[in-house]
């Protein structure tokens, strides 16, 4: 199994080529339409769309092995939170492949009698679920990271004086007040934790921009194939990134 792992992880980075050109035909099929274009070329895109689209399951068979592979070290983390978030992730990724798989058997004929819609269905639910498992992960980390800074601050600002002991502050005009200062205040940890964890928000911005993609495509929240386009051409755009830095991808 970890010589198919290997050999799967190579066709990763153009999986992911793949995929922002696939998207990139979404979001100019949509452009191309409302501006009125031909019938023929949006034929054209639609058809190339969906070529991208056939190659791309084809360079994810055996991707599941390599998520039970990552669900498999993910049980050894010492956090709870992150090992149920990232391990049933993984699970539920290396389900969502396998529907994959099969839908491209059935695509390209293998399997003439398999019921496409009912797969794909299932696949986007498992998709689905990975991401919002992903979401809560990076929610989970941005806020231990916050609760840190906010100590951290609350340190510094006791150790210069800024506190001093006995005296309260006093005390807002309103409870608007009091309200917008704390919203300031959480804008500002928030700021200061992404800006010093890029791998962190790169993360949170693909997994953001995912998760409608499955959710327009179940019918949950139905946004449009332009939107659709724009989000997975940019989560495409972030992935690629974490492929050339790797240092920007998130672990573990």
């Amino acid at each position: 199994m970890e010589t198919w792992v290997r050999f799967s992880a190579q066709s990763q980075a153009k999986e992911r080529v793949f995929r922002a050109a696939q998207y990139a035909c979404t979001l100019l099929g949509y452009t191309l339409q409302k501006g009125g274009a031909a019938a023929q070329l949006l034929t054209t895109i639609k058809q190339l769309e969906a070529h991208l689209s056939l190659s791309r399951k084809l360079m994810r068979l055996g991707n599941s092995a390599e998520s039970l592979e990552a669900a498999k070290r993910a049980v050894h983390l010492s956090d709870c939170v992150l090992r149920l978030c990232i391990t049933v992730s993984h699970l539920n990724r290396a389900m969502y492949f396998a529907c994959d798989n099969l839908l491209w058997a059935g695509k390209t004929g293998l399997l003439p009698r398999l019921d496409q819609d009912k797969w794909s269905q299932r696949s986007f639910r498992y998709y689905l679920f990975a991401l919002i498992l992903n979401l809560t992960r990076d929610m989970y980390e941005i806020y231990g990271l916050m609760e840190r800074e906010r100590r951290n601050t609350s340190a510094k600002a006791h150790l210069s004086g800024a506190v001093e002991n006995g005296q309260s502050p006093s005390a807002p005009s309103s409870c608007t007040s009091v309200c917008t200062a704390r919203l300031q205040q959480q804008l500002r940890l928030l700021t200061a934790v992404l800006r010093s964890n890029p791998p962190l928000l790169l993360d949170t911005l693909k997994n953001l921009c995912d998760v409608f993609i499955p959710l327009d495509k179940l019918g949950l929240y139905q946004t449009g194939p332009g939107f659709v386009g724009a989000c997975g051409l940019t989560s495409s755009v972030l992935s690629i990134l974490t492929v050339l830095y790797p240092w920007l991808k998130l672990k573990p």
